[in-house]
């Protein structure tokens, strides 16, 4: 029986551990600040990026990773006869997705491209839980079967604390955005089937804490969480706020805080935060 290994881009937010644990190959996205190439995970870190972005002349330009870098990754994890299991961001955001789904049909490993349709922890959700089907024996059908049982038991939220950088992003116009900064605009927005909506827009910090004890108190309310993320962009004022009620309602439970990745602090700007959490 082949082996099979685990693809996925660099905008999963899984720890380090484990992607050395399950062995997992990332193939990087690619960000320019001020014509400066920076390469996720190689050039430049989490950590690093929100300083650069606040600093820069210009919106940083993020890119997929080139069908070449899949094709070789393919082809290097094949070589022993293994299948490739690959998992990318979901489709509305990037699309990493269809250079990954090229490259399968330009190398001689036998590769399955899988859209988690979502993106940093809860992309690394799915994958964990696959890995670990695919640890005790499972088929690349029986880990993806898995994923769309995680993803179907998985929220996103992300709370948006100023518009500039969907604004110079093109994601919304220029007037809207210099009238929604103007009053104070915050805007929560919500990951379901792949696609990225807006479920509240409030004047102020006020607005978005009575839309997070609104989504916690729902949370609370339906299963147990199984894993719990927040993701954030130099948000730590909010993300403390945000993780104490989570560890208040879950004392024994670990809640990941990392920042996120460059591609996503791109499109969500300086003080994003975001909860990332799947059930029982």
């Amino acid at each position: 029986m082949s082996k099979v290994k685990i693809v996925c881009d660099s905008s999963a937010g899984l720890t380090d551990e484990e992607i050395q644990k399950y062995n997992i190959t990332i193939v990087p996205l690619t960000v320019m600040i001020d014509g400066t190439i920076y390469v996720e995970r190689e050039t430049i870190s989490n950590d690093q990026f929100p300083e650069l972005m606040k600093n820069a002349k210009s919106l940083p330009k993020t890119s997929q990773p080139p069908i070449g870098k899949f094709v070789d990754a393919f082809d290097k994890l094949g070589a022993d006869g293994s299948e490739v299991l690959c998992v990318t961001m979901m489709e509305s955001i990037s699309g990493t997705v269809h250079a990954a789904e090229q490259a399968a049909t330009m190398t001689k490993t036998k590769v399955t491209v899988y859209d988690s349709q979502t993106t940093d922890q809860g992309m690394a959700f799915q994958i964990v839980a696959a890995a670990k089907v695919l640890e005790n024996g499972g088929s690349v059908a029986d880990a993806v079967d898995k994923m769309k049982d995680v993803l179907a038991k998985s929220k996103l939220y992300l709370a948006i604390d100023n518009l500039d950088n969907l604004v110079a992003g093109g994601r919304i116009s220029k007037f809207a955005g210099a009238l929604s900064n103007l009053l104070n605009i915050k805007v929560m927005l919500q990951v379901a089937g792949g696609q990225i909506h807006i479920i509240m827009k409030g004047r102020g910090t006020k607005a978005i804490h009575k839309e997070w004890d609104r989504i916690l108190k729902e949370m609370q309310a339906g299963p147990k969480p199984v894993k719990i993320g927040i993701s954030h962009v130099e948000g730590d004022k909010e993300v403390a706020r945000l993780k104490a009620q989570l560890e208040e309602m879950y004392p024994d439970a670990h809640i990941v805080v990392r920042e996120t990745v460059p591609i996503i602090a791109t499109h969500t700007g300086m003080g994003a935060n975001c909860l990332l959490y799947y059930t029982e």
